[in-house]
C-alpha cells in the first residue's frame, strides 16, 4: 500500500524569521501528536536551517527544496548542487515545477537531466534525495482537450532513460496549471482521472509492478477543505501543497488530514 505523501511548497515566501516562527508553531501542535503520512517542506534556501532540529529533543521536520542544478560544482551563479543539499540533510527535491518552466524556460529535457543526476547522485541512504518531478497542462491545453497528449509527453521526456528501479522510488506530482494559485481546483473526479492516466502512462514505460508502486500527487490549491475528497481518490497518493502550506494551523491540518 501507498505510503501518503504531502510537501509544503513555500516557493518564494517566508524568510528565516518566519520560518523560525513557523517551526515552533509547528512544534507545538505536534506535541504528543501523531503524523503516519510522509511529509515536508520545500522552503526557500536561506529559510532550511531554520527548519532544522532546533533542541537536541525538539521537531525534527524532513526539508525539501524547490530546484536543483544538475551539475556537481562549477561557475553558476545562483545555482545550488545536489551536494550542498545533501549537506542540509535535504530529502526531497522538486523538479520542473510550472513556474520553473514558465518563468526560467525549464523543460522536459532540463528535468530530465536533473533527475538522472539526482539519481546517480545516490551512494547510501544517508545522502538519498528523492526527485519529485511535477507537470501538468495549461489553461489553453485544458480547454482544447490536449491534457492526455501533454501528460504522456512530459511523463515520457522527464522520465527518459530511466530504469523500473529507479522509478519505482521517484514522486510524480500532477499539477494542472491552472489551478495553482488561482482558487481554482481540480474537482477529485478530475484530478483522479489524470493521476490515473499518470500511472497508467508509468505501466506502459516501466511496467504494472513500477506503476502500482509510485506515488502520486496532486497539486492544485489543495487546502484543509478539500483534501480529505482528494486524497480519498484510489491514485492520489498525496499533496503538493502551496498556499495552504504557509502558516503551521493549516500545515498541520494537511499533513493530520487521516486523524
Amino acid at each position: 500500500m501507498r505510503k501518503p505523501i504531502i510537501i509544503g511548497n513555500w516557493k518564494m515566501n517566508n524568510g528565516p524569521e518566519k520560518a523560525h516562527l513557523f517551526y515552533h508553531d509547528l512544534e507545538k501542535l505536534m506535541l504528543n501528536k501523531e503524523v503516519d503520512i510522509d511529509w515536508a517542506i520545500a522552503a526557500p534556501i536561506i529559510s532550511m536551517p531554520s527548519l532544522m532540529m532546533q533542541t537536541e529533543d525538539g521537531l525534527y521536520i524532513p526539508l525539501a527544496a524547490q530546484n536543483v542544478n544538475e551539475n556537481d560544482s562549477g561557475a553558476f551563479t545562483g545555482e545550488v548542487s545536489i551536494s550542498m543539499l545533501q549537506e542540509y540533510g535535504t530529502e526531497y527535491v522538486i523538479i520542473g515545477h510550472s513556474e520553473r518552466r514558465e518563468m526560467f524556460n525549464e523543460t522536459n529535457s532540463s528535468v530530465n537531466a536533473k533527475v538522472k543526476a539526482i539519481i546517480k547522485s545516490f551512494t547510501s541512504e544517508d545522502d538519498y534525495i528523492i526527485p519529485v518531478v511535477a507537470f501538468g497542462e495549461t489553461e489553453e491545453q485544458f480547454n482544447a482537450n490536449k491534457t492526455a497528449l501533454v501528460v504522456k509527453k512530459q511523463l515520457n521526456e522527464c522520465l527518459k532513460g530511466l530504469d523500473a528501479d529507479d522509478v519505482k522510488e521517484i514522486v510524480i506530482a500532477y499539477e494542472p496549471i491552472w489551478a495553482i494559485g488561482t482558487g481554482k481546483t481540480a474537482t477529485p473526479e478530475q484530478a483522479q482521472k489524470i493521476c490515473k492516466l499518470s500511472r497508467d502512462i508509468i505501466a506502459e514505460m516501466f511496467g504494472k509492478e513500477t506503476a502500482d508502486e509510485i506515488r502520486i500527487q496532486y497539486g492544485g490549491s489543495m487546502k484543509p477543505e478539500n483534501i480529505n475528497e482528494l486524497m480519498k481518490q484510489p491514485d492520489i497518493d498525496g499533496g503538493l501543497v502551496g498556499g495552504a502550506s504557509l502558516e503551521p494551523e493549516s500545515f498541520f491540518k494537511l499533513i493530520t488530514f487521516n486523524k
